[in-house]
This record gives structure tokens, sequence and C-alpha cells, in this order.
């Protein structure tokens, strides 16, 4: 029998979520962002569930866009970090992908290079976030002498907020104006929001849109909403119950004996762990699902395995099924962001973090 750890992604809630998306903002298309092996669920088979939904679909390099390419997605690719090296020009216009220019020494190795067909650029503004992206007040040169060049086929603008998902900060609305005054200077097709500004901003809806964590059915905002509250994950991770410790009160359990047992208790040794890419430093309690039951983590996650109490679930033994994150048996459902609170991290670290050892199933 195969060890018990699976993934199992649900392309179903997958269209859900990302005709969600389209619902929160009708009037924009929706760039399905598919970046880091779709956040962990699989590049390729999130690309061919949602091709004939979404226009077009976002990766952080050549290489995450020649993967689809090579899998059969003709689909437009957008290059959300543009390229690394201009040698990567020539593939870029022969395999027809979108690339973002964010910084000057892309503007001039876009413009100098020998192209066999033009691109669509997508010009990156840093409206305050401060990491990529052309300042405001250099953006109307560099629009104008991309607008001009016979290597670029269309133009679209973009930035990214850095609290889209928080409530009413000041710094999200400065972002806003600025990238709003930007657009209206150039006249141009917009790209600003993400997950959370997809789902609780509408006054940045554009052109385009980008949602990326929603499609996978995890909320990033800091409060639900009721359209966050429609999201369905897409990735169970599960596995079983490998073996059973019956201990009496005082006893230590895992790596450190950071556990110790307070009454006489029932240890369930689970086989998921740090090398599978749950997070070693989730704490005692941080909740599973036995048998749909919500039970705690007891001790350190070791690479391999993981212990979890389960002495108020008599009925669980070897062969249990212990759900880590997603829908449990019997209709339970265990959030991976309240894991992830538990972990001091976010759920976006906890997917992408799932390592190719653990085999991805799509029922």
């Amino acid at each position: 029998m195969a060890r018990p750890l699976t993934a199992s992604i649900d392309l179903e809630a997958l269209r859900h979520n990302y005709r969600l998306a389209c619902e929160c903002a009708p009037h924009s298309q929706a760039l399905a962002v598919i970046k880091a092996n779709a956040y962990g669920h699989g590049a390729l088979a999130c690309a061919r569930a949602l091709e004939s939904l979404a226009p077009a679909f976002g990766v952080a390099s050549i290489e995450e866009a020649d993967a689809l390419r090579d899998g059969g997605i003709e689909s437009p690719v957008v290059l959300l970090e543009g390229f690394f090296d201009p040698a990567e020009l020539q593939d870029i216009a022969h395999r027809d992908y979108w690339c973002v220019v964010h910084a000057q020494w892309q503007l001039e190795a876009l413009l100098a290079a020998e192209l066999s067909a033009p691109i669509t650029v997508w010009v990156k503004l840093d409206s305050g976030m401060h990491r990529l992206g052309f300042q405001p007040a250099d953006l109307p040169v560099v629009w104008q002498r991309l607008a001009a060049s016979s290597h670029v086929s269309g133009l679209r603008l973009m930035t990214h907020f850095a609290t889209a998902e928080l409530m009413d900060t000041a710094l999200f609305q400065q972002q806003a104006a600025t990238a709003q005054s930007t657009a209206h200077q150039l006249n141009a097709d917009i790209c600003f929001a993400n997950s959370p500004a997809t789902l609780c901003r509408p006054e940045v809806h554009g052109g385009w849109n980008r949602p990326g964590i929603m499609l996978y059915g995890a909320s990033p905002l800091e409060g639900e909403n009721d359209l966050s509250r429609r999201l369905k994950p897409v990735m169970t991770l599960s596995s079983r119950i490998i073996a059973v410790q019956q201990l009496e009160a005082g006893e230590p359990v895992g790596y450190g004996g950071r556990f110790v047992t307070t009454r006489p208790s029932r240890i369930a040794v689970i086989a998921c762990g740090y090398g599978d890419g749950y997070d070693r430093h989730a704490p005692d309690g941080t909740p599973v699902l036995v048998d749909g039951i919500r039970c705690g983590l007891a001790g350190r996650v070791s690479m391999d395995m993981m212990t979890v109490d389960i002495t108020d679930v008599p009925s669980a033994d070897i062969g249990t099924t212990v759900t880590l994150w997603g829908r449990g048996p019997n209709e339970a459902c265990l959030d991976i962001n309240e894991v992830a609170r538990y972990c001091d991290t976010i759920s976006y670290t906890l997917l992408t973090g799932v390592l190719p050892r653990v085999p991805r199933h799509y029922p």
C-alpha cells in the first residue's frame, strides 16, 4: 500500500472560484494567476481546467510559461515579472507571451531587440508598494516610447497593492489614487485588482483583474465578506493514522519533548511532516480533522510524521483518515487560513510549500 498522504485537487471548485471572481467584477476580464505551480495545485492541470473560461493566465517566469505551452495551452500567458535576461525576448515573441516591463533596463532591451513579431506589454507602475515598477513621474515617457515602438502590439497598465486585504488603510487609498490618476493621464487599459481587491475593492476594477489565491479557495481578506464566504477549497491535504500510542499522564511526545500528556492519552502518528511541506513550526493544538472530528497536534512536527491527540475520538485507529486542511469526511471542513494562523503564516506559504513528493490527485 502506498504512503497515504495525498493532495486532492477539486477542479470543479477551482472553476467555481474563477466564476466567482468574474461575478465580483462583471465588466472586467479575469487573468487567472497560476504561478508557483498554481499555488501548489499543479499549473498544467489547473490551466486545462480553466482554459475554456479564462482569457489568459499569469505566471512568474518564462520557464513556467513554457511548461504551459509545452503542455498544449494556447491561451495568452502573461510573464508577471517580465524577462530576466534580454535573450528571453526572442522566445517571448515566438511563443506569443505577454510581457510585463517594470524597469528601465527592460525597456531599453525591448526597444533595442530584433523580434520576429511584436509583443503585448503590461507596464508596471510603482504606485507605492516600492517593489517593482516605474515611478509615476516617469510613466508618461515610458508609455510614449513603448506606444511608438514597432516591437509593441498592445499596452496595458498594471500595479500591485500592498494592503488591499486590510480594512480602510491610508496606503491603499494612496496607491489607488496614484494608479487611477496615472491611468487617466495615459488613457490606459488597466489591471490593478489582485484577489483581495477583486473581492472587496470595486473602485479599482478595470478592463482586467488578476485573481490568484482566491482561485484556490483561500480568502485573502482581513475580514470575511459575502463573496469571500462563497469560496470553495480546492486542495484537501489528507493522510491516515499509521500508529497509535497509549500513554499515561506526564509522558513527553516527539522531538524535544515539547508536548507532555496531562491525562491518559491516545496519541496518533500521521504520515505527514515537514518533508512534505507541512509547517515544522506548527504549535501544539494546531487543528486537524480525524475522521471529520477536530483534534490537535501534540508534539513537534517531524520530517515524515506528526503526532495528534486522539484521546477524545475513541473510534479512531490505524487507517483512520486525517485531514490536514480542506474537506474532510462527514461534510467537515478545515479552513487553511485557520491552520495558517496557528503556524503564524499565511495560506499562500502552506499551499505553495506542499512538496513534489506529495502526489496530486484530480478526482
